[in-house]
C-alpha cells in the first residue's frame, strides 16, 4: 500500500456542495490549499501542518486523516460514507465505478 494513501477515504463537500473524496495526502492538502482564507482557522493550519509534516515522512498517514477529519467536522462539510456510497455505482465497463 502507498504510504501516501488514507486507509479509508474521506468525504467532504467543498465550496459549491459537490461532494469531493479524499484518499491521500496530496488530496488533502489540496483541499486545505484551496479553502478559503477567510474560513481558516487553527484546526485548519494543524490540519495543513500534519499533512505536509506526513508528505514529509514525520508523521504517519492515519494521523493526517484524523486530523483531516477534525477539520471538516469543525468546517461542517464532513458527509458520511454511507450516504454517499449509494451514489455510486458500477461502471458500464465493469472497470472500477462512476458518479451517477
Amino acid at each position: 500500500m502507498n504510504a501516501t494513501i488514507f486507509s479509508s477515504p474521506v468525504f467532504v463537500k467543498d465550496g459549491n456542495c459537490i461532494v469531493r473524496e479524499i484518499v491521500t495526502i496530496d488530496g488533502a492538502i489540496d483541499f486545505l490549499e484551496e479553502w478559503p482564507e477567510s474560513r481558516r482557522d487553527l484546526i485548519h493550519k494543524t490540519a495543513l501542518k500534519a499533512c505536509y509534516d506526513a508528505h514529509d515522512g514525520y508523521k504517519p498517514v492515519d494521523v493526517v486523516r484524523q486530523a483531516f477529519i477534525s477539520f471538516a467536522k469543525r468546517a461542517c462539510i464532513l458527509e458520511d460514507p454511507a450516504s454517499v456510497m449509494p451514489w455510486i455505482s458500477p461502471s458500464k465497463s465493469g472497470r472500477g465505478t462512476e458518479a451517477v
